[in-house]
């Protein structure tokens, strides 16, 4: 985002690549305020002061990775619910929708009902032991790639900085006294990050009803309370955690810097600095006795943690490797090789060694294990879908009375009987008592005597039925019945097993 340029150039522009080897004392250095004088606070306060981090632009690999990242994850977030898909007459056309009044999720070709939750749970299972795999691996690699917080954060800063410029000018207008140009560009800059935490809100609240339609409701002011509710709730988090506390969701607020210090191991990758390579750290040209390191500190301008790698592993550190891009820059351009800082691994530093290829072992109990996870978990949930039935009858007998004593004799059960059709068109069925002979079905509500039943698309329906047979039939107290339900159009069949009773 912020060129770690080690010349000096304007803000806004591109530094030219540098032919030829460039003395140390060429390159700019940037003063840093002292890190222990910062984690003191003054006498009696109960907190130390924010320090405003102004982080640089930097070019490079990494900093490609993060653009890439955060043009997909924004793209996705704002266009899926405009995505459509036909799933036929009388069913919503919209490719994700969360449909809270008619009690559905709908993703692509795949329907989720509200006792299907556990395909809900499989998919947070999934996600979860992903994210332990990829910490296992990288670290926070997520943390610095594809976490919301650090996606909208980056979008912030494109915003601050078109409209404040790069780091030294941002610095420069925010100790600058208030006069009408500091205030037009603050006004222009918060108007901005309010117009797009509104359409952040604006796009989650799109995933739970027809996009198109919510949204000319919502610029007519036909919307529901709740809709504007939820959007004016969501563009104070957004604004609040993306614009104004940024590294601060991340340092204190997020539970994951802790918990992730149990996922890593001495193989997994870390951006590390080569104290071996770097130390003792000096400026000017001579180098005699003096490590690569020039103290040029363009590693911890670049950081949007505002932390310097070079003091080792931190808490803070969330894997973006624009500490890496910058070094690097500085490297060329002094003619030393690349990687002063890197991905490395905890074994290779602890042991003052750069990581080789051979050296890198992704495949290790921890890592397996997570994959073998995620593997099962997946395969769960894919015969689990691949063979879930399209209809479903839950029958619910009546408890009181337990049965009733006809005048001609025959024995009569009460039964509440719900079928679910999964198909998006109306279907037929008919209703077989199997495990009593002689079985006299009566529909609560028609004199037809017929047990046929028809279930509009895509619908739960709950019907009564009386079932009744002669008491000679009954053996004992209780006898166990099957109701059989099936489909007239395609023989698909249903069972649900329950009890007749009868009197001792």
């Amino acid at each position: 985002m912020d060129t770690a340029s080690p010349k000096s150039e304007p803000d806004d522009k591109v530094p030219p690549v540098v032919p030829a080897v460039v003395p140390a004392e060429t390159i700019e250095t940037v003063e840093t305020v002292d890190v222990k004088a910062l984690n003191t606070r003054a006498p009696g306060a109960l907190y130390k002061k924010r320090e405003k981090i102004f982080p640089r632009r930097v070019y490079g690999t990494f900093r490609n990775v993060k653009w890439a990242a955060m043009t997909v994850a924004l793209i996705v977030y704002y266009w899926t619910p405009w995505l459509r898909w036909d799933r036929g007459p009388g069913a919503p056309d919209q490719a994700v929708l969360i449909d809270i009044p008619g009690r559905r999720f709908y993703f692509f070709f795949i329907e989720i009902w509200p006792q299907e939750i556990y395909y809900i749970t499989g998919i947070l299972v999934i996600a979860a032991l992903a994210l332990f795999l990829l910490t296992a691996v990288a670290g926070r690699v997520w943390c610095g790639y594809a976490c919301p917080q650090t996606v909208w954060v980056d979008l912030f800063l494109v915003i601050e900085r078109f409209i404040e410029g790069d780091r030294n000018a941002r610095i420069r207008l925010d100790k600058a006294p208030w006069t009408l140009a500091k205030l037009a560009k603050r006004v222009s800059k918060h108007s901005v990050w309010l117009a797009v935490a509104v359409l952040t809100g604006g796009a989650w609240v799109f995933y739970f009803a027809d996009a198109p339609t919510l949204f000319i409701d919502l610029v007519t002011f036909q919307a529901d309370e709740i809709a504007y509710t939820t959007v004016a709730v969501l563009t104070a988090a957004t604004y609040t955690l993306g614009g104004l506390a940024r590294e601060q969701v991340c340092t204190y607020m997020c539970p994951w810097p802790r918990i992730q210090s149990a996922m890593i191991d001495e193989e997994s990758l870390i951006v590390s600095y080569q104290n071996q390579r770097g130390e003792p750290r000096g400026k000017g040209g001579k180098r005699e006795g003096l490590g690569d390191c020039i103290s040029c500190n363009q590693c911890v301008v670049v950081c949007p943690m505002g932390i310097d790698i070079r003091d080792g592993m931190q808490l803070e550190c969330i894997s973006c490797a624009l500490c890496v891009d910058a070094c690097n820059g500085v490297m060329a351009k002094i003619g030393k090789p690349l990687n002063l800082i890197g991905y490395n691994t905890l074994a290779s530093y602890n042991q003052g060694e750069e990581l080789q290829r051979k050296d890198l072992h992704l495949l290790r109990p921890r890592t397996i294990l997570y994959a073998v996870l995620i593997a099962i978990v997946g395969v769960i949930m894919l015969v689990a879908l691949l063979t879930r039935p399209t209809l479903e009858l839950n029958v619910q007998r009546d408890r009181n009375p337990l049965f009733v004593l006809l005048s001609n004799g025959d024995i009569r059960n009460g039964y509440t009987i719900k079928i679910l059709n999964k198909v998006h068109q109306t279907r037929q069925y008919r209703l077989d008592v199997e495990g009593l002979p002689a079985v006299k079905i009566k529909v609560i509500g028609r004199d037809d005597g017929n047990a046929r039943f028809t279930v509009k698309a895509d619908r739960l329906a709950s019907f009564r039925v009386l079932i009744a047979t002669p008491r000679a039939n009954l053996k004992a107290g209780t006898t166990d019945v099957r109701f059989r339900l099936t489909d007239l159009t395609d023989k698909t069949v249903a069972d649900n097993d329950t009890v007749f009773r009868g009197p001792k």
